[in-house]
Formats: structure tokens, sequence, C-alpha cells
């Protein structure tokens, strides 16, 4: 089931070509710039299910990409922290695309859906709380039903949340490889006029 909203796009983790695609969707915020952009992953270590953001996090800083990137599972970025880290993202990085990858919750049809759109994340949306807009583009893991408060994130499955974490990694790698190679080829051209 992979779609195409109004600045949405949405793939299934079991689909073999998820990656590739969500690397597309994601690849026009990072070459708009020549500027290292952010990864925020947003989570806990400590539920299963808001596990996704630091589990993406960790995955890219094993990867040792050319990003500045905050959220792995030894060193998370919480939802209520997300009008700070906004804050500090802006003095210290001004010019960097923010991208933002988080875990949600939605209908039984939903779960296992990766939604990339060009708006900002509201982390703590699904349980209702009002904690600011944080990065230029998000990315939505749907790890579990929603119910009522955070008992769906306990309830989700780990190893669902692994293999979305392995898909959204891998996408953004490979947005990555294209814009560090975009970058360079720019660089060369300039150099040569």
């Amino acid at each position: 089931m992979d779609q195409t909203l109004k600045n949405e796009t949405c793939f299934q983790c079991c689909n073999s070509l998820a990656s590739l695609g969500l690397a597309r969707a994601i690849r026009p915020l990072f070459i708009k710039t020549y500027v290292r952009p952010i990864i925020l992953c947003v989570g806990s270590d400590r539920v299963a299910g808001d596990s996704l953001g630091p589990m993406v996090g960790t995955m890219l800083k094993e990867r040792h990409l050319p990003v500045f990137l905050y959220g792995t599972l030894s060193s998370p970025v919480t939802a209520r922290e997300a009008s700070y880290v906004r804050e500090f993202l802006a003095c210290t990085h001004p010019l960097s695309p923010v991208l933002a990858v988080d875990a949600a919750v939605g209908t039984r049809e939903d779960i296992g859906i990766m939604k990339f759109a060009n708006v900002p994340l509201l982390p703590g949306s699904g349980s209702n709380k009002r904690l600011g807009a944080v990065g230029d583009a998000s990315i939505l893991g749907i790890v579990a039903e929603k119910e009522k408060g955070f008992s769906a994130l306990e309830n989700a499955r780990l190893h669902l949340v692994r293999e979305m974490a392995e898909a959204i990694a891998e996408a953004v790698s490979l947005a990555l490889t294209e814009h560090a190679a975009l970058t360079i080829r720019r660089k060369r051209k300039a150099a040569s006029q």
C-alpha cells in the first residue's frame, strides 16, 4: 500500500522498494542546500514502540554519515525536549535542513506504514500533547494501533519497530549519498570555472 497524498508520501515497511521510494521523497530536502542536514530522531529507549526514532539514530550513527545527528538509543531526544532542541538547532545550525523521525500510532490498517511529509513533526501529538513543531520535514512510522494514552506504544512489536528503523535508516543513507555526490560535483564545477 504505497500512496502519495498532498505533501505526504506513504510506504509499507514490508515493501522491498520502500527504502528507495522513501529516499526519493527525502532527497529534495537535502539537495536544496550545500550545508550538512540535521537528522533529529525523537523518542525514548524505555518503550518498544517509542524507540523507533532513537533506533534510526543509532543505525545512522553506525554508518558514519555526513549529518548532524541527534537522538540515539544511548542519548535519546524525547518529545518533551522538542522545544529546547528546536531552539538549539536554530542557534547551532541555522542553515541546515532538519528531518525529524518519530513513532506514531494510527488505525490497525496503518500499522507498518512510514509517512514522509514536507511539514514539521509534532512530537507527542499522538497522546494529545501540544509540545510544538520541530523540523522542516518529517518521517512518521506507525508502530501501533491508537489506544488510550501511552499504552499503544508499550504494546508495539519490537520486530516491526526494528524493521521500520532499518528501512528508514537505509532511505536516509541513500538520500545522503546522492546529496554528498551532488555537493562534490558542484564544488568541482565551481573550481574548474
